[in-house]
């Protein structure tokens, strides 16, 4: 007995890698992610390397894992390879407090991020390059 094995989400020429809990607010993830939607995956990688953002390093892993997931679990051809997807969600938020003038407390939020990268084959035989 056991489960039953779940259907897979994904379309047979995409491959997914998550990261959570990436430590930076969502809009400044979002920004870079804006960034690598719809090119080439060699081409995400070094615009992430050369990116002068702290959290592209970040981003550059998870594009390398979900990259790395394409070839070796679902044996997709890296050069065929294209960023489908790249969305950023909300995780947690640490609150903490400074201590400020008249015995008051100035609220500091540290907002945590959740990143997903979708690569998907291209097509053989389209001119879309």
């Amino acid at each position: 007995m056991g489960k039953k094995t779940a259907e897979r989400v994904l379309a047979d020429n995409e491959a997914k890698a998550f990261s959570a809990s990436i430590r930076t607010s969502p809009r400044k993830l979002n920004v870079v992610a804006e960034s690598i939607r719809g090119l080439k995956a060699d081409a995400a990688v070094h615009q992430l390397a050369f990116s002068r953002r702290r959290v592209a390093q970040d981003v550059k892993k998870v594009l390398q894992s979900a990259i790395a997931n394409a070839e070796n679990n679902h044996q997709l051809d890296v050069d065929r390879l294209y960023v489908a997807e790249a969305y950023v969600g909300k995780a947690m938020v640490m609150k903490r407090w400074r201590a400020r003038a008249r015995g008051r407390v100035g609220r500091i939020e540290k907002p945590f991020s959740n990143l997903t990268v979708i690569v998907r084959e291209r097509e053989e035989a389209t001119g879309e390059e």
